[in-house]
């Protein structure tokens, strides 16, 4: 790409905005991270430090009266902003770049697709970890059909985390949208809709385990899709023990794959993608996955499969394109929207011990 960058305004610079948002679009050729909004003295301190050129914003409100200066909202903030904050984004004529969940509902997420489509504008949701390292070599495996006819994914984000960090996060107030189940919740029910197609029936469990806490800690989805595949779905911060991240059997063949894409610690300890950084996404040969048939990997059962290099990078890079020269969207509101289907009817799932038809 060649030219002027986008100019992006980034709302919010907690764990999502300095993590994730900011490092990958100032990594990404045709968009220039512009304006950091934060009314933390020390997170803008820290957003100065790291990008020194960035400009301050205290509020939103204080972005969007100059909206002719951007080309592109990304909205980093707590659950509960998402909605209004891309509708006043779209509003001003900005096309928005939304972390996941877009919304609380899916209706409220069709909302926000029509409103962009009424105004002609780009609206993505980040859902990275369609980029995981073991997610992209799965679709490769199903692709090359190695492991036959797919008939249960078990999928699990798993974490030991026995004590409470606080925030938004873990609050049990409906109006947050926190809980696991709608935190890494969207990220496995995203995965398993991409790999398997729409979904037919929902069943849930949700609990709060450690003390003091408000919102679910430890979740399981059993997904049925119209494929006939199931999907069961793990999310948990009391996991004393973590189960492979990924468990696919087929009619040839499984996939075993343990350990989580090592991206997020590698943004976390400041690394960044780009020519300076080498092997980024990769990971060593013993983390590799096995496929095989008879035996578990544990005891050596199945062969290694390289895992191939996760890719966030390539997210902000489909969002400059659809912008720059007319490519898709990477991730619809849409798409969102039909995960938001499948958490929704698992919060009824769980809350009414039924199963849930959709």
């Amino acid at each position: 790409m060649t030219g002027t960058p986008l100019r992006v305004g980034l709302v919010g610079y907690g764990l999502a905005g300095s993590v994730f948002h900011a490092p990958l679009i100032a990594a990404t050729e045709g968009l220039a991270l512009d304006t950091v909004v934060t009314s933390n003295p020390e997170r803008q301190r820290q957003a100065r430090a790291e990008f020194p050129d960035v400009r301050l914003a205290a509020t939103p409100d204080e972005l969007f009266d100059r909206a002719g200066e951007l080309d592109l909202i990304v909205i980093a903030s707590p659950n509960k902003t998402h909605v209004p904050l891309a509708t006043a984004a779209l509003e001003a004529g900005l096309p928005v770049v939304v972390d996941k969940p877009v919304a609380g509902t899916a209706a409220e997420a069709r909302e926000l697709a029509a409103l962009a489509e009424e105004r002609g504008l780009l609206l993505s949701v980040f859902q990275n970890r369609r980029w995981d390292n073991d997610f992209l070599t799965l679709r490769g495996l199903m692709a090359e059909g190695g492991l036959g006819d797919v008939y249960r994914f078990e999928s699990r984000f798993e974490r030991w985390r026995p004590q409470l960090k606080g925030g938004w996060r873990e609050s049990g107030d409906p109006a947050e949208i926190g809980g696991l189940l709608y935190d890494l919740g969207s990220h496995v029910v995203d995965q398993a809709l991409v790999l398997f197609g729409p979904v037919t029936s929902v069943y849930a469990e949700t609990d709060v385990r450690r003390e003091g806490a408000r919102a679910d800690d430890d979740t399981f989805i059993a997904l049925t899709h119209a494929s006939g595949v199931r999907s069961h779905l793990y999310v948990s911060a009391t996991t004393a023990q973590l189960g492979p991240r990924f468990r696919v059997l087929g009619s040839e063949a499984g996939y075993v794959k343990h350990g989580l894409d090592p991206q997020e610690a590698a943004l976390r300890d400041g690394l960044r993608p780009g020519a300076t950084t080498a092997g980024w996404g990769t990971e060593p040969e013993e983390l590799w996955g096995r496929v095989g048939s008879g035996e578990s990997p544990v005891t050596g059962g199945g062969s290694p499969v390289p895992t191939l290099p996760g890719d966030y990078p390539a997210y902000y890079a489909a969002v400059a394109n659809a912008l720059l020269a007319g490519g898709p969207n990477p991730v619809t509101a849409l798409e969102a929207a039909a995960a938001l289907d499948v958490l929704e009817a698992a919060r009824r799932s769980a809350d009414e011990k039924v199963t849930v038809t959709l």
